[in-house]
């Protein structure tokens, strides 16, 4: 039946018999050689691959390492350069900060001899002194502005009573050394800003006041008036009446400082709607409007007994005060003032039916004639620029260009009889600027100073500018800004050809707007050329000034009495002031009188200087010459740095001219 199986021993059950294990099959055979051999290249390729590993990671750990180098250099180079415009900062900051000290220290003075004018003003009004006695301490503050500043340091808290009593104690004779000027004007900046006539106001009386002179302005209180740079504004508690439509009227007077002149508002009470508009002119009773000013402000300047040197009158507003002075107020205290009429134009001269004259008290009959208020085009009628120009004792008419022969012949607008009778007492003026806020030896806008006889500052200024806008600051480059003033009359195709003409000479523009109209227009052209070296800026003041003084030509609108200031401004900071637009074969013909040297006498120094500098230079010429001759340009430019066209300048000089003159009278 099969294997008999031997019982298990001790569980009765037998076990399978023992076999001998089989072998296990045989290894494939290889010799130790080949055996070797693989195990040499196995580890030569294992050695291979880590030292390879070793390697890149050796090579990626260096380059790490010369990375962080660089970049702990770059952040000590970054460093470095934080600490530096830190520093700068901080020394521009500093220098800001002495600078504004000055100037706050002398406008304070100023400040503190106009509130007391105004205080005295009151005190006369309230009937706590008499006006003879106001005119003494008037004269007593004018004559002694230093020390009157010193000893009344602070008077704002100080009752009438009070102050009245400290200026009786004070005494210190002194020589007069200045003329007291009211001006009874329209507009004054930053009061009523915009106008040529605002600026002018306040340029000239802070010129004024800088060399010593005494300053207060009247205006109308609008409802519109920016009062934010008033100083000290307060309404005075007291009755001031004056005579209009054959009664008199309640009139509210505040007084301020602006920029250290007193400045006094009048505020018709019953005709109140004469100043509450939108509008400063423009409407059918403006002759009514400003009749009635100009006689409040003489019946003011009565009862407050003050004795000014000049009443300066501007345009046609305040003409007729003119003919109110010498038919009614010079012998009620005033025979020692004078008056002075300043003229911003002739185009505007207000044409108005005689019974209108008698409104502000005015006999119609006696200034109906043709040597005095009659008009020269229509005889029914009267002129009240004309009868400012008669009745004033000088004339000074505001053109920087124009000269006076050019004036009268060509640009009177009617009023050239009545001019070549009267025009030995014409005078012309140019505008002017603001110094204390224009000028590159001082201005603490720039990153280095700069004046004729030490340009490198201009240098500095203009790498500076370059780096700023991301232009490439190379010297080589020509640097053109412009400046579109608000209101300015943008003409883009001339613009876009001057840029396309300039292309070719590496020239940089840089366009600034204060106007959004005028920056979207400029951009629009800036996306059109796809100019790398054209920029578009939105107006920031700092920046401005920057711009004049990096730029090595400005581009202005003209050179026509600019309201903008621009070519004033230009020359000042050692900018080629250049036309847009400017056409080299017709310009002299358009800009300058046909026979200019013949009154070369009878212009401004401005005009002479553009006549004879920039007048007939469009901007190609001025790159070639730029290029071609840099002495004889950079000679051109000194030389027109030296002059001082601010108001405090050429513009002062006339003023106190003419005022001087009819002091003599």
């Amino acid at each position: 039946m099969g294997t008999l199986m031997k019982p298990l021993v001790g569980f009765g059950i037998s076990s399978p018999p023992l076999r001998r294990p089989r072998a296990p099959p045989p290894l494939p055979c290889f010799s130790r050689l080949e055996d070797n051999n693989n195990i040499v290249d196995i580890s030569k390729s294992i050695t291979d691959d880590g030292q390879n590993v070793k390697n890149d990671i050796w090579k990626l750990f260096r380059e790490a390492q010369q990375n962080i180098l660089h970049l702990n250099k770059q952040r000590l180079v970054a460093i470095e350069e934080l600490n530096k415009t830190n520093s700068e900062k901080q020394l521009l900051l500093n220098k800001i900060e002495i600078l504004e000290a000055e100037k706050q220290a002398n406008a304070d003075k100023l400040s503190i001899c106009s509130e007391l004018l105004l205080r005295i003003d009151s005190m006369v009004l309230s009937s706590m002194i008499s006006p003879v006695e106001a005119s003494e301490l008037r004269r007593l503050v004018i004559n002694h502005k230093v020390s009157v500043a010193d000893v009344f340091d602070v008077i704002s808290d100080k009752r009438d009573s009070e102050l009245l009593r400290e200026l009786r104690h004070f005494s210190n004779e002194r020589k007069k050394n200045g003329f007291y000027i009211v001006h009874i004007c329209t507009e004054m900046a930053p009061l009523v800003p915009g106008g040529s006539v605002a600026s002018y106001v306040t340029g000239i009386s802070r010129a004024l006041q800088r060399k010593g002179h005494v300053v207060e302005v009247i205006l109308p209180k609008y409802t519109c008036l920016n009062l934010d740079e008033v100083l000290g504004l307060r309404e005075v508690n007291a009755e001031a009446y004056s005579y209009f439509n054959g009664q008199l009227h309640r009139n509210r007077i505040w007084t301020g400082v602006v920029y250290g002149i007193g400045v006094t508002l009048i505020e018709p009470v019953y005709y109140s709607s004469f100043f509450n508009r939108e509008m400063i002119y423009g409407y059918p009773d403006d002759f009514e409007r400003f009749s009635y000013f100009s006689r409040a402000s003489l019946d003011y300047i009565v009862k407050c007994g003050k004795q000014p040197d000049i009443l300066h009158l501007h345009n046609w507003e305040t003409a007729i005060a003119g003919p109110l002075f010498w038919d009614i107020f010079v012998n009620q205290g005033l025979g020692s003032a004078r008056i002075l009429l300043t003229c911003h134009g002739f185009n505007s001269q207000c044409i108005v039916h005689p019974d209108k004259l008698a409104s502000c008290g005015l006999d119609p009959v006696r200034l109906h004639r043709p040597d005095r208020l009659q008009d020269n085009n229509n005889a029914q009628l009267l002129n009240i620029l004309k009868g400012g120009v008669v009745y004033s004792n000088r004339v000074v008419v505001m053109s920087s260009i124009h000269t006076k022969h050019r004036v009268v012949h060509n640009l009177s607008h009617g009023l050239e009889p009545t001019l070549n009778v009267h025009k030995d007492k014409l005078a012309i003026a140019p505008y002017g600027f603001d110094k204390s806020t224009w000028d590159p030896s001082t201005d603490y806008f720039l990153p280095e100073n700069f004046n004729a006889e030490k340009m490198d500052g201009k240098t500095v200024c203009k790498a500076a500018l370059q780096q700023r806008l991301g232009l490439a600051d190379n010297a080589s480059n020509i640097l053109v800004g412009c400046i579109f003033s608000e209101g300015a009359d943008l003409d883009v195709n001339k613009v876009k050809d001057v840029i396309l003409n300039a292309k070719q000479h590496n020239v940089q523009f840089i366009f600034m707007g204060t106007s959004k109209k005028s920056v979207l227009k400029l951009e629009s052209l800036q996306k059109e050329l796809k100019d790398d070296n054209l920029l578009v800026l939105t107006y920031e003041e700092a920046l401005s000034h920057l711009v004049f003084a990096g730029s090595d030509i400005i581009l202005c609108q003209s050179f026509l009495d600019p309201p903008d200031e621009t070519p004033l401004k230009a020359l000042r900071y050692g900018a080629a002031p250049i036309a847009i637009g400017h056409d080299a074969s017709t310009s002299r013909a358009i800009l300058f009188d046909r026979n200019f040297i013949n009154q070369d006498h009878e212009a401004t120094k401005y005009s002479r200087l553009i006549n004879s500098n920039f007048g007939n230079m469009s901007l190609s010429l001025a790159i070639d010459e730029i290029r071609s001759n840099p002495s004889k340009w950079k000679k051109r430019i000194l030389e027109a740095m030296a002059h001082d066209l601010s108001w405090d300048g050429e513009c002062y000089e006339v003023h106190v001219a003419a005022y001087s003159a009819i002091k003599n009278i």
